[in-house]
C-alpha cells in the first residue's frame, strides 16, 4: 500500500497541515514543547496510525468470520528508553477491548491477527529513508 503525505508547517508554534490530497488534520506540539497544542505530536500520529490498524484488522476479521462485535476501543501506551549512542528503544504497550457476542477463543484469534496489520508489520520492518532535500531554488 502505497501512501504521500504532503505537510506544510506553519509560524505558529509546530502546527502543521497535514494532507493526502483528500483529507487533510492537523499536527502540532504540545504548549510545553513550545507548540500550540492544536494537534497530535508526530509520535501520537504515529501511534494512532497503528492503534487504527488494529481495530480495523479486528473489524475485518469479524466480518469475514461473521463474528458479532460492537465497539472495538484500542490504547496505546508509548514508554521511551535511552540507550547508548543515543539509540532510542520504544516500548509499546497495548490494550484493545472487543465489545461483542463472541466467546473467549475468537477473542484470542481476533488479538492474534492485530499483530498481522499493516501498520505493525511496516513499524518492525526495515525502513530506507531517503535523505532530506532542499526544494528552495526549485520552489522560487
Amino acid at each position: 500500500m502505497a501512501a504521500e503525505i504532503k505537510v506544510k508547517n506553519l509560524p505558529s508554534g509546530y502546527q502543521s497541515i497535514i494532507t493526502n490530497g483528500k483529507h487533510t488534520i492537523i499536527g502540532d506540539e504540545p504548549i510545553k514543547n513550545k507548540g500550540t497544542d492544536l494537534g497530535l505530536a508526530p509520535a501520537e500520529l504515529i501511534l494512532g496510525g497503528l492503534a487504527m490498524c488494529k481495530a480495523a484488522t479486528i473489524r475485518y476479521v469479524a466480518r469475514i468470520k461473521g463474528w458479532d462485535i460492537r465497539d472495538v476501543n484500542v490504547e496505546l501506551k508509548q514508554e521511551i528508553e535511552r540507550g547508548k549512542n543515543r539509540v532510542i528503544y520504544n516500548h509499546i504497550k497495548i490494550n484493545i477491548e472487543i465489545e461483542g457476542d463472541i466467546t473467549s477463543i475468537q477473542r484470542k484469534e481476533l488479538l492474534k491477527q492485530t499483530d498481522k496489520c499493516y501498520v505493525h508489520k511496516m513499524l518492525e520492518g526495515d525502513w530506507d529513508i531517503a535523505p532530506s532535500k532542499d526544494l528552495t531554488k526549485m520552489i522560487r
